[in-house]
């Protein structure tokens, strides 16, 4: 199933070309079962089929991926997103290093990343967040291929100063159950 399905998670550069990378990003992220919030929009778009027309020019400010399918070859389509705050990957079984490191694409905008509870996670991919530099708020949890915490902090730390950033073994007490920006 793994390697014959990639071409469904592959970017579709025609695609973005035609419909723009936030509109292109959103259809990828809600295939892949994530939800997306938009710039002025309160809620979180949960329904593929309630996006609004091709026509409708629209900004993702917020991806909430819990439990969902997304993988490192459809991260391409994060380039050109330019409003994405906030990202929360819970529970991303198919989440590899490769996939972090290709969040660089939105170093100028995003402001709070969430990690927990996805297995394939090491050291070398919460090292490659260090690019992240408008990151505020950095909270990873529960990685259990994480091997040396306090020097993933330290390189994270001396690269993003003024980051909030907590890495923690097992995920806090206020954080079980539901994610922080939506309910699913």
């Amino acid at each position: 199933f793994y390697e014959s399905n990639i071409s469904h998670f592959r970017v579709d550069d025609e695609r973005i070309a035609r419909v723009g990378p936030d509109r292109a990003c959103a259809e990828w992220l809600m295939r892949n079962g994530a939800f997306i919030k938009w710039t002025n929009e309160r809620e979180f778009l949960k329904d593929y089929n309630a996006l609004p027309p091709e026509g409708d020019v629209r900004y993702i400010q917020a991806v909430d991926a819990t439990d969902s399918s997304i993988m490192h070859y459809g991260f391409g389509y994060f380039k050109g997103c330019t409003h994405i705050t906030h990202v929360q990957f819970h529970r991303c079984l198919y989440l590899k290093d490769e996939a972090l490191e290709k969040l660089s694409y939105l170093k100028d905008s995003l402001q709070r990343l969430q990690i927990i509870s996805c297995g394939n996670i090491t050291d070398k991919g919460v090292k490659s967040l260090h690019t992240l530099s408008k990151l505020t708020s950095l909270h990873i949890y529960d990685l259990i291929y994480l091997k040396n915490k306090e020097e993933c902090l330290s390189v994270l730390q001396s690269h993003l100063p003024s980051c909030d950033i907590e890495i923690l073994d097992r995920v806090p007490r206020h954080q079980h159950g539901q994610p922080e920006h939506s309910q699913k």
